[in-house]
């Protein structure tokens, strides 16, 4: 990719700009034992407008986050590196087509892959609101359905 490419790339990321509250649904109950939980995260450019920071935060035991997006060159998509606040750092491919937002985790990282994880979300309501899905494989195991996750525009 060019620099004129890699601009272009970083512009298409602009729907995610802004302050966001999240809902997250836990089909078992989640960690704090609840159904859901709510919490608030925020998208904006860093350094000249080079990268795409979201941060996070939500209710304990759920960690607050802090993730840096930045275009990837050889595929041509983009790579989410992720810090939280139980000390774990992970890398996700990421696709955005202005629509449909995904995150991937197939391999090992920071950490070691204990089990993969995809994040698979939609813009709707004129991109106020982002609704996901995260999905969880272990080692030999199907995708199983984690939790729900709805960003709503603040």
């Amino acid at each position: 990719m060019d620099e004129h490419e890699v601009a272009g790339a970083l512009a298409r990321l602009e729907p995610f700009v802004g302050e966001w509250e999240i809902e997250a649904a836990f089909p078992q109950g989640s960690p704090a034992g609840l159904d859901q939980l709510r919490g608030h995260a925020t998208f904006e450019w860093i350094l000249s407008r080079a990268f795409l920071v979201q941060r996070s935060t939500a209710p304990d035991p759920v960690p607050d986050g802090l993730c840096v997006v930045g275009v990837d060159p050889e595929r041509g998509g983009y790579t989410q590196h992720y810090f939280d606040s139980r000390n774990v750092a992970r890398l996700y491919a990421m696709t955005f087509d202005g629509a449909r937002w995904t995150l991937t985790r197939e391999s090992p990282d920071f950490t070691p892959l204990e089990f993969s994880q995809r994040f698979t979300g939609s813009f709707e309501d004129d991109g106020t609101v982002i609704r996901g899905r995260w999905e969880i494989r272990y080692s030999g195991a199907d995708w199983a359905h984690d939790f729900e996750l709805i960003y709503s525009r603040v």
